[in-house]
């Protein structure tokens, strides 16, 4: 009985250690590779949501070409509403050149519509 939940024990540990490491690996990565904007398009609040006084923060995944246009973009996190006015946005944006592909998050903020 004893060795058993030593084993659990243990198993749980190196699990969590392994978790944590490759937690930290992707957030290194992120910061590293990402590029600057060379010019960028504000994405237009969607009526609707205006209406709805829906705010908040979307973030979109996007995959910039060695030039530094937006090859493809894909939501990771917003409502629904906001998704797309920010997708149509970023796929305007420029990035400075580099020698291959890469990937980063962008992140919208949206307020209210309070003013």
């Amino acid at each position: 009985m004893r060795s058993r939940w030593t084993r659990i024990v243990l198993a749980s540990a190196a699990s969590t250690m392994l978790l944590g490491a490759c937690a930290f690996g992707q957030t290194g990565t992120t910061d590293e590779g990402k590029r600057k904007v060379k010019s960028k398009v504000a994405p237009a609040y969607p009526e609707l949501a205006r209406r709805m006084n829906i705010a908040g923060k979307v973030k979109i995944e996007v995959v910039i070409s060695p030039d530094g246009h937006v090859k493809s973009s894909r939501a990771i996190g917003g409502h629904p509403l906001l998704v797309q006015a920010c997708q149509d946005a970023v796929k305007e944006w420029k990035f400075v050149a580099a020698p291959e592909e890469s990937t980063q998050v962008v992140e919208f903020d949206f307020a209210g519509s309070g003013s």
